[in-house]
């Protein structure tokens, strides 16, 4: 996914009211209010004076006219913070076969109602008739090394996702929940159990139904951004 229109450097001053922050454009020295697309704690990739990359709206009529997608990390390292680009570069990698777990499913549908009132991120089929439902989770928290964590916040929406995804399972489809690392300083995934054990518990609960689960690395810079590589994903204790 290219970033069009192309992204602006800026310093953050604050977040706040989880979607709005106040940053200092870079270019012109200009204070202005943007969108923060990320209803998480966002612990690591909002601190005040990080330099962090907007985007210009292409829409005059919006009220915030920017959005803020990037914050620099140490060592050059940079993580995304918009919550909804994973979905993006998630179906563009499903159409150019680039999933491995899922490289197989030629037919891919998008946001499809499932369950009690939910929408599956992705429903894959094939023509013998089979079905895999795919949710996807942004993970963006790291803590220790190169271990990536989710979630950073309590998500009883979470949870009850991965109870769903069980319940597909036991029903005779298939059912994956797919984590995109968004930073690039980590190479595996776990649960954030001390921030939501309710959601913990609902993994194990969820693995132990038979429901899949992977996670995929990204490729970031300040002009796009793709998924990259499979990592490993530690599930937690069912005890």
């Amino acid at each position: 996914m290219i970033f069009d229109p192309p992204l602006q450097p800026a310093t953050l001053l604050r977040r706040y009211k989880r979607f709005l922050a106040d940053v200092i454009l870079e270019k012109t020295g200009q204070e202005v209010t943007v969108h923060c697309a990320n209803p998480g704690k966002m612990i690591g990739v909002a601190e005040p004076e990080s330099r962090i990359w907007v985007q210009p709206a292409t829409n005059p009529n919006r009220k915030l006219q920017w959005s803020w997608l990037l914050t620099e990390l140490a060592d050059g390292h940079l993580a995304g913070i918009d919550t909804g680009v994973p979905n993006r570069i998630v179906a563009e990698a499903l159409q150019d076969r680039r999933i491995p777990a899922f490289a197989d499913w030629p037919d891919i549908q998008a946001e499809v109602r499932y369950g009690e009132r939910s929408r599956i991120d992705f429903r894959l089929s094939r023509a013998d008739g089979s079905v895999l439902w795919v949710e996807v989770k942004n993970v963006h928290l790291r803590r220790t090394g190169t271990l990536a964590e989710f979630p950073d916040s309590v998500t009883a929406r979470g949870a009850k996702h991965l109870d769903e995804l069980g319940t597909i399972v036991e029903g005779g489809a298939q059912a994956a929940m797919l984590y995109v690392i968004q930073r690039t300083d980590c190479d595996h995934v776990t649960v954030a159990a001390d921030f939501d054990p309710v959601y913990a518990a609902a993994m194990a609960r969820a693995a132990a139904r038979g429901v899949e689960f992977y996670a995929m690395g990204t490729e970031i810079s300040t002009e796009g951004i793709r998924l990259s590589v499979p990592y490993p994903v530690i599930l937690p204790d069912p005890s």
